[in-house]
């Protein structure tokens, strides 16, 4: 394993305020954009993906990008289209969707208007005018897996999907495999609930909202012996962390934005935070067409241009046993670098 060292981006994100915030009238020169967001299920205050993509609209507007903000929440998916066509009669000039589940509705909108430009998180790019945002979270996963599965004293880890989605089911995949790993290289046999990398299969609530569901899939792992819960299921994280701070049984690694800007009343049971850079994807894209560059190339986050990352909740810094960081950092080195493959 390499020696090198290495440090992993630390994503902020903010508590947001319905509406529509709008820039002052000072401006860099560029584009004027209108930014409207598109939100999936689960609220923008869902300490997860609606907020943390959001932030990066926001930071574009605080730059100068943008003219304008605004942002629609979804309460269920029928409200993808109604509320497309509401930016659209708005003419927003750039429309940004959270989420895979509203690819479809970003896209058939887009070749509605091809005069409006569209990007999507966490989809691949479509038209000429849809910029796809994805991330590699099976990188920044697999070294989660591994960190986890050094830390278990049962022997035992978990994770959990909100909906089995190609952009869940990476960083379960990821996880299982960093596990996989230190299983290769300690010979040890820490076992992975909720996920086989070999079928494709595990456990999901079947939405992103289904509390009860949640804490009844996290006492379920504890049940069967899991220490560590990986919840990849947007503000139901909240309920498995919830649920760790009371039974005392089990520790949980947050998801999307670092647990210190998002959930900070969770630290004392979560060691570390999985990072994926909405908020630097959203931003970046904002930018490019303010800067009169936007084509329907892909934004890819990846640990090597730290679009995604890691990092240990400050308490957790003594309590993890440094030999473990320094493996965790010098295997970020080796998988950014194309020495380990996650996959």
């Amino acid at each position: 394993m390499s020696k090198k060292l290495h440090v992993l981006s630390i994503i902020a994100a903010s508590t947001l305020v319905a509406g529509v915030v709008v820039a002052p009238a000072a401006q860099a020169a560029g584009t004027k954009q209108k930014v409207c967001v598109a939100l999936d299920t689960g609220g923008i205050n869902d300490k997860s993906f609606n907020q943390t993509s959001y932030a990066g609209a926001l930071a574009a507007r605080s730059r100068g990008f943008a003219s304008s903000v605004e942002y629609l929440p979804a309460k269920s998916p029928a409200d993808y289209v109604p509320n497309l066509k509401s930016f659209v009669d708005k003419k927003c000039t750039l429309i940004i969707g959270v989420g895979y589940t509203l690819s479809d509705a970003i896209k058939a909108s887009a070749a509605a208007n091809p005069g409006i430009k569209y990007a999507i998180v966490d989809d691949n790019s479509g038209a000429a005018n849809v910029k796809g945002i994805t991330f590699k979270t099976d990188e920044n996963s697999f070294l989660i897996g591994y960190l986890a599965a050094g830390m278990s004293k049962s022997g035992k880890v978990a994770t959990y999907g909100g909906i089995q989605l190609p952009t869940v089911t990476i960083f379960m995949d990821g996880f299982a495999r960093g596990v996989e790993y230190y299983n290769d290289v300690k010979s040890k046999n820490v076992q992975v609930l909720g996920w086989n990398t070999a079928t494709k299969t595990g456990t999901f609530l079947g939405s992103f909202v289904d509390s009860t569901k949640a804490l009844a899939t996290s006492i379920a792992f504890e049940q069967q012996g899991a220490d560590v819960i990986f919840p990849i299921s947007g503000g139901m994280q909240e309920v498995t962390a919830g649920n760790s701070v009371k039974s005392k049984k089990s520790n949980v690694i947050w998801v999307d934005a670092a647990v210190m800007a998002t959930g900070a009343k969770f630290a004392s049971v979560t060691p570390v935070s999985a990072l994926k850079g909405l908020n630097e994807g959203v931003l970046a894209t904002v930018k490019e067409a303010f800067d009169g560059k936007f084509s329907n190339r892909e934004y890819v986050g990846t640990l090597k241009n730290k679009g995604v990352g890691y990092v240990i909740t400050p308490a957790w810094s003594k309590k993890i046993p440094a030999s473990l960081q320094k493996e965790v950092r010098e295997l970020g080195v080796d998988i950014a670098g194309g020495w380990v493959p996650v996959s």
